[in-house]
């Protein structure tokens, strides 16, 4: 190539990256700047906010904002969010196992600590509030752990005769051996127990959502429900339970998230769904692709997370529709 002829294609092409690098920046930029400005923001919840883990990348559990015990990721979504935000003040209270009642009590965890009422963390500069709660006091973690099924088949044992096992703070196995029937055993009677633990929790919810507009009166409330993580059927070994029993629990969840929205809706709350934007990255779903574990160990990111509950894919998929949501609402 002759010089000048080098000299203008290294022109045009120096141009070119400058055009490219600054239509990068302008939009970066203006990504950035569609996000509101907030000054503080606290997080509330339980363990699907938390996003738990036992141990990940970065050692145990974060204790910056809650004990050790609370299991909180370094990276959930509340701090994912935080961190876009470019918040100055943030306080995740966020802890599994945690209902309504933990909000305004104490809550006694299982390694001996001691998670302060989640809404003394709010304060009257508060202006951001993501909640996500109501799973624990309808008793849905702890029923679909009942689901699971160490056999490939329905156990023959009907459900209530074998010993049920000890008490656990932490819903790792569910209250009877790992023999599945979990519908059976909530619509015995001829009523559906876990639906009325559903509705019964939502005046709770609604009370949550009031409180805090009193606690802190010019705070945008954001409702959070759960991510679409159960499928309505089971995929032995990785979601060993019938279909019979995973259609049931399934079914258990929208229910739960339909009340998690009427209860936003009535305390003054705004909405957010995550379970739309994350259909199709259920338990059942390759190692890559979903976004929670039914057993624990995971590899978006590696970590050791707690059963049955987001990995990190899940966690980054929550702040993202969060954000989506800040930006367009």
């Amino acid at each position: 190539m002759k010089p000048r002829a080098l000299a203008l294609t290294l022109a045009l092409l120096g141009g070119a990256l400058v055009a490219q690098g600054g239509t990068t920046a302008a939009a970066t930029t203006a990504r950035h700047e569609s996000l509101p400005r907030i000054a503080e923001y606290v997080a509330l919840g339980d363990s699907w906010s938390a996003d738990v883990v036992f141990a990940n990348a970065d050692g145990p559990p974060d204790t910056t904002y809650a004990p050790i015990d609370c299991a909180q990721s370094h990276h959930n979504y509340p701090k994912l969010v935080a961190a876009e935000l470019g918040v100055p003040r943030f306080r995740d209270a966020t802890c599994g196992s945690a209902t309504t009642d933990d909000f305004t009590h104490p809550q006694d965890l299982p390694a001996g600590g001691q998670n302060p009422p989640q809404f003394d963390r709010l304060s009257s500069r508060t202006r951001l509030v993501t909640v996500g709660i109501g799973g624990n006091d309808a008793g849905i973690a702890s029923a679909g752990m009942d689901c699971l099924n160490a056999l490939p088949v329905a156990s023959p044992v009907p459900p209530g005769s074998t010993p049920s096992l000890p008490d656990n703070p932490v819903p790792i196995i569910g209250s009877d051996l790992p023999l599945g029937g979990c519908k059976a055993k909530y619509t015995a009677g001829g009523h559906d127990r876990l639906s009325e633990r559903i509705q019964a929790s939502e005046p709770k919810l609604v009370a949550a959502f009031r409180a805090i507009h009193a606690i802190s009166p010019r705070a945008r409330i954001l409702a959070v429900d759960y991510l679409s993580l159960v499928p309505d059927h089971g995929c032995y070994p990785t979601v060993p339970a019938t279909d019979e029993d995973m259609a049931y629990i399934h079914d258990k969840f929208l229910e739960l998230n339909a009340m998690v929205k009427q209860a936003a809706a009535e305390g003054g709350a705004e909405f957010v769904d995550t379970y739309d934007p994350t259909l199709g990255h259920d338990f059942c779903q390759l190692p890559t692709v979903r976004y929670g574990e039914i057993y624990g160990p995971s590899v978006n990111d590696p970590a050791v997370g707690v059963p049955a509950h987001p990995n990190a894919a899940g966690a980054r998929a929550q702040a993202a529709v969060v954000l989506e949501y800040l930006r367009t609402h």
